[in-house]
């Protein structure tokens, strides 16, 4: 551990926080603007939708050398510089003048995003351990939470002063700011004395090594598409709030609040039932109510044609909270598959939840966003791939699943939030 001084505590989960927030703001921001880039570039719904899946795709590649490079140049390079980049990218995202162009900018945003995230980690674990770890990164994952319901809200009110442009300027001057404060306020948590040497092809080897272990597989799957089913909603968001609800771009908080309200409450359950409850229970309770919220979602849609507020957006509530209540513990379970190289799995989980999403975003979200009820037996689908993923993990693993576990505490720190 690097012990902080007095002012870099102070400063460490307000930056890391703010690092966080990134990669979500990256990807809400822009939902009220559609129309106008849609207008201004002659694309429809599917191409706009591929700003997401672009952005999410290069995101997901780099989430796995973000830790490496950072393990062989220090922390504050890796941060600085990735925050420097995506403000280049913005500013360039900003005088677009094809839609190819502001592709390519969202793929080079979506490179440099998760080094705050995966990055900032990294630095909690260098610097923190056990209950203050544990401490500092619910902080930094409140933040994240929140972030949905705040980045349309922005996005919607910086289009009068400068449309589609504006929001990427303002993207630019955040992360500006933010480089300069890392840079100034950021101590170095990872010293020479320990880095070690990039090496491309022997990191590649150690992820694939990992489809070795039979359990590997239930777990990845389960826990990195239990998001997807409510992400299908969120990439959605554009169709759903403009199209089918008929409500302006000021009105994407009655999508985003009850999915931001679902996940913080799943959150606190999930800490509440460590202690009391084993890991199974805690699974098995998350799946009942992503499959309950699965269930309002399909008799919803199909008893209203036309979806109606509040009622049409109120299973997302329970979906969050299922969502949170399974993650948790499933990635504790993956990571302790592999406890030597717990920071090359979390990465590889990443990979795979942030790929899935591209593709949620990319593909599925076009071809299912035109009625409630498409969505609907879309994200319900997707739950039940990981109920059986889940069930899977149950009939491989031999070895009974320890109580525990769940209160791992050197584990949970390493946890982050659904992306």
């Amino acid at each position: 551990m690097n012990p902080p001084s007095r002012t870099a505590r102070r400063s460490l989960p307000w930056l890391l926080a703010a690092l966080s927030m990134i990669g979500p703001f990256s990807i809400d921001a822009i939902f009220p603007a559609f129309p106008l880039v849609g207008a201004r570039f002659q694309v429809d719904d599917a191409a706009l939708q591929q700003l997401i899946s672009v952005y999410l795709l290069t995101y997901a590649a780099m989430s796995l050398f973000h830790g490496a490079i950072s393990d062989a140049i220090g922390r504050k390079p890796v941060m600085v510089v990735g925050m420097l980049v995506y403000a280049l990218a913005s500013g360039l995202a900003a005088v677009s003048g094809s839609f190819a162009m502001l592709l390519a900018c969202r793929a080079l945003q979506g490179a440099c995003a998760g080094a705050g995230l995966v990055v900032g980690r990294a630095v909690i674990r260098d610097t923190f351990e056990g209950p203050a770890a544990q401490r500092l990164m619910s902080q930094v994952m409140m933040i994240f939470g929140v972030s949905p319901v705040i980045a349309p809200m922005v996005g919607a009110w910086l289009l009068p002063l400068g449309g589609w442009h504006g929001i990427f300027w303002f993207l630019l001057l955040f992360t500006l700011l933010l480089a300069a404060a890392v840079a100034i306020w950021l101590e170095e948590s990872h010293p020479p004395a320990r880095r070690t040497t990039f090496a491309l092809r022997p990191l590649l080897a150690g992820y694939l090594s990992f489809g070795r272990d039979r359990p590997f597989w239930p777990l990845l799957i389960s826990s990195s598409v239990n998001f997807a089913g409510l992400f299908l909603f969120i990439a959605s968001a554009p169709r759903i709030v403009l199209d089918l609800l008929h409500l302006s771009a000021q009105d994407f908080p009655w999508l985003f609040v009850p999915v931001v309200v679902g996940l913080i409450s799943g959150a606190w359950l999930s800490g509440r039932l460590a202690d009391r409850r084993s890991v199974r229970f805690t699974v098995n309770l998350g799946y009942a109510v992503m499959l309950l919220a699965c269930t309002l979602h399909v008799s919803l849609a199909a008893a209203l044609p036309q979806p109606r507020l509040p009622w049409s957006m109120l299973p997302l509530v329970l979906h969050g909270v299922g969502v949170q209540l399974a993650f948790p513990t499933l990635t504790l379970l993956l990571l302790d598959r592999f406890p030597q190289t717990r920071g090359g799995i979390s990465s590889v989980q990443a990979f795979a939840s942030l790929l899935l999403s591209s593709v949620v975003a990319g593909v599925l979200s076009p071809l299912l966003s035109s009625t409630m009820l498409s969505l609907a037996l879309g994200s319900s689908s997707l739950t039940l791939i990981g109920v059986a993923a889940w069930y899977w993990y149950g009939r491989i693993s031999r070895v009974p699943i320890a109580p525990g576990l769940a209160r791992d505490v050197e584990l949970q720190a390493q946890i982050t939030g659904p992306r």
